[in-house]
């Protein structure tokens, strides 16, 4: 089999993260709405579900075609070679979605999705019959611009869910957008970090994750690893690779703080699941009153808002308490996303930079508060 065109799926306004993350493992990228594209054998099915932080899943692009029509549509999935895949016993429920596209019934379409890959392998394997008991392989179909791309997903559950979370506050930050928010911030794993409302304390452990070069998938398992098209020994050479790669040999400036005592002690309980007990410091206390230690740090946070506060005048209170705390911090940068559009008005002044993000499904502003970077240290 030649080379595999592979997808990592980005949530919305992420795709360069995604593909900065990809270009730094060694791939070459093509962007597009949603996703980003690139080349790759079984190996880079195995390592990029171990190591990309932002990305939602990892698919095998199968085909792509015009289907304007269910024959369209039958035609263009049974011309592919699904027999190089799907084994006899292989299970492979069909996902749907449509835009803008003349077929819009979402059933049928993956209903005849369905019916074209099981005439195909009856074609290869001679029976009518397929018990489906075996590996799992979802199939996705998703028509847009009346254009249908055929995919099938090696990750299983969505690489936010690294394992390590046992226990989630209100609302709580996706793993890969905080990822995202510390990679889109000037902090390294040589500056203090604090979060001022760090709930489950998923920014902190994410960010102990980044600086100590920690896979993020290594605690969780894929099912293209029981894909017999896929060879055990590349799945344990992609481990054995990302354990290699961990380097914890300096410590770590890591706070958080929460109002609620039942959130830090989430927080403490999964840091203590992803291997960080005592690496991170976390105190019940309220933003006002914390004082972050050390100099060029970052503050990175998810401020509440939405479900998690119950009125605007409690987001202003606490915005205005952010940019009043900078005014202590002068070699401090500081990070915030969040809906509310007086974010800048309540902080005290406009953002060195923004950036537009979706959490979840909330538009938000990235805010970028940027103070001096550290002094380069002699060679």
């Amino acid at each position: 089999m030649g080379k595999l065109t592979l997808i990592a799926t980005a949530p919305m306004g992420l795709e360069a993260v995604v593909a900065r993350e990809l270009n730094e493992l060694g791939y070459e990228t093509a962007v597009e709405n949603g996703r980003v594209l690139f080349s790759g054998d079984y190996i880079d099915i195995c390592r990029c579900n171990l190591w990309l932080r932002t990305s939602d899943r990892v698919l095998v692009k199968m085909g792509q075609f015009p289907a304007r029509t269910f024959d369209e549509l039958f035609e263009g999935v049974k011309a592919i070679e699904w027999q190089d895949w799907i084994p006899e016993n292989g299970e492979f429920p069909v996902e749907g979605r449509s835009h803008k596209s003349q077929l819009t019934s979402v059933p049928a379409c993956q209903g005849i999705v369905k019916k074209a890959i099981v005439e195909k392998l009856k074609l290869s394997y001679r029976t009518e019959w397929f018990p489906e008991n075996g590996p799992r392989y979802v199939v996705e179909v998703i028509l847009l611009n009346d254009t249908a791309l055929i995919t099938l997903d090696t990750t299983g559950p969505a690489l936010h869910k690294r394992g390590y979370r046992r226990q989630a506050t209100e609302a709580p930050l996706k793993e890969t957008m905080a990822a995202a928010l510390i990679q889109l911030s000037r902090w390294n794993g040589h500056r203090p970090l604090y979060d001022p409302c760090c709930g489950s304390g998923t920014l902190l452990i994410e960010a102990a994750m980044i600086a100590w070069n920690i896979a993020p998938g290594l605690r969780r398992s894929f099912p293209s690893e029981h894909w017999p098209e896929i060879p055990q020994r590349l799945w344990e050479e992609a481990r054995e690779e990302a354990f290699d790669a961990v380097r914890d040999d300096y410590p770590l400036q890591l706070t958080g703080t929460d109002i609620d005592p039942a959130a830090i002690e989430i927080a403490e309980a999964n840091a203590k699941s992803a291997g960080l007990a005592g690496e991170i410091t976390f105190q019940a206390i309220a933003a006002a009153k914390a004082r972050p230690q050390g100099e060029y740090g970052c503050i990175i946070t998810n401020p509440p808002y939405g479900e998690r506060i119950s009125n605007d005048k409690e987001v202003e209170k606490l915005t205005r308490q952010f940019g009043e705390m900078m005014l202590y911090l002068p070699t401090w940068s500081f990070f915030a996303i969040s809906p509310y559009k007086e974010f800048e008005q309540y902080y005290g002044r406009k953002a060195d930079k923004r950036r537009k993000l979706y959490n979840g499904r909330i538009e938000c502003q990235y805010y970028q508060y940027l103070g001096p970077l550290p002094p380069r240290k002699p060679q």
